[in-house]
């Protein structure tokens, strides 16, 4: 999904410690008020990264326990990293306020030292996290979305490890193995509505629709009933060849459990991250979106909503030349039909007319494609339910 452009210029290690030295300060602090001394830090070792946030600011609301979960798996796996919170707060009780969930150091409290330090590393946005660095490495600059992007896997939020996860994210794209997108070491299953779990293994083979979407947004609800429809149907005609995998968005676990009972698919967990690697991966933006996967892993489309919403199951296997042989002989049937008729229970004259979807106003079925429409009123009649007046 899209976020906030969050960015700050890269400084030296260096002119972060000669400000303190400047307002003479000369330790941080810790959780529990203990004075950490500047000169305890190995920062030949350490990753050190100053968190521009402030206990108003909803971003950094929203942000911060992202980044205390990031902080402490990395500790836990033995990686130097250092945290120091540098607050952009009104006053001491928003500080104190905000400081108390996280996990690592802080600059005092002091307005005017935050100011100097945010004027000086050209912060303009919070949250802003900012790396700072010795050894020359090329740092990546938004951080904040790159930890976003990647969790952990950002680790130690170089311009280099961005160009080397983006990689990955290619390969992943464009490998052709369903397994390595759905499935990881720690989960080789996806889950169904009844909670029964099938192994992604099964999907091999298959074509696959990745289906990006979530119970509240309206137009998701829209697009599943038209989702549903062509997939009963492919099922129905052509057996289990094809398979939908929800790729939910929903905010808790339990808008998920409504969102998956009405689905006759299977799902990502809810609770597994794959949900999130997979928008990254294939760069969606908006929901409802299905990406359709062939038979040899390898993406077919990154629209098939268009292709469900227009043409349905007759689009399968959803290739190219599949969809050039439907609009070949929607073509040829719309040659077929005059260009206007007068019929016996409709007073104007109705003229053809290509619709995505509408309804007869004679039968009351569901219609597509070619309808002979009222430009007068608003009537419908499918071709079939021509009578035209002798």
């Amino acid at each position: 999904m899209s976020k906030p452009d969050y960015q700050a210029t890269n400084l030296p290690l260096w002119d972060f410690l000669t400000i303190l030295a400047s307002e003479g300060v000369d330790f941080l602090l810790s959780g529990e008020e203990d004075k950490v001394p500047l000169s305890s830090f190995d920062y030949e070792k350490t990753t050190i990264c100053l968190f521009f946030s402030a206990n108003w600011c909803r971003p950094c609301q929203s942000f911060t326990p992202k980044l205390v979960q990031l902080y402490n798996m990395l500790r836990t796996m033995g990686k130097e990293l250092e945290i120091v919170f540098i607050s952009l707060d009104h006053d001491e009780d928003g500080f104190n306020a905000h400081f108390e969930t996280m996990p690592w150091l802080t600059v005092p409290f002091d307005v005017n030292l935050h100011k100097k330090l945010r004027e000086r590393f050209h912060v303009v946005r919070i949250p802003s996290l900012v790396p700072l660095n010795l050894d020359g490495q090329s740092v990546e600059e938004d951080l904040i979305g790159l930890i976003e992007d990647f969790g952990e896997d950002a680790f130690p939020f170089t311009k280099k490890r961005r160009e080397e996860l983006k990689a990955i994210d290619d390969s992943m794209r464009q490998g052709g193995k369903i397994d390595q997108l759905l499935a990881h070491p720690g989960r080789d299953y996806v889950v169904a509505s009844d909670g029964g779990k099938a192994l992604v293994s099964k999907l091999i083979g298959k074509t696959v629709g990745l289906y990006f979407g979530a119970h509240w947004c309206p137009p998701c609800r829209a697009f599943t009933a038209q989702l549903v429809e062509a997939y009963n149907q492919l099922l129905s005609s052509r057996g289990d060849c094809f398979e939908v995998v929800l790729v939910s968005s929903d905010r808790d676990q339990k808008e998920f459990d409504v969102n998956i009972s009405s689905m006759p698919w299977l799902a990502l967990p809810f609770e597994d991250r794959t949900r999130q690697d997979l928008c990254r991966i294939f760069n969606i933006k908006a929901i409802p979106a299905l990406v359709l996967i062939g038979p040899d892993g390898k993406p077919i489309s990154t629209n098939g909503k268009k292709i469900i919403t227009l043409y349905g199951a007759k689009a399968f296997p959803f290739t190219q030349s599949s969809i050039e042989e439907i609009e070949e002989s929607l073509r040829k049937e719309g040659d077929s039909l005059p260009r206007q008729i007068q019929d016996i229970k409709h007073q104007h004259v109705l003229k053809l007319d290509m619709a995505k979807a509408y309804v007869c106003n004679y039968c009351e079925r569901q219609g597509k494609f070619w309808a002979f429409s009222c430009d007068a009123c608003d009537y419908d009649l499918h071709p079939t339910c021509v009578e035209e007046a002798s």
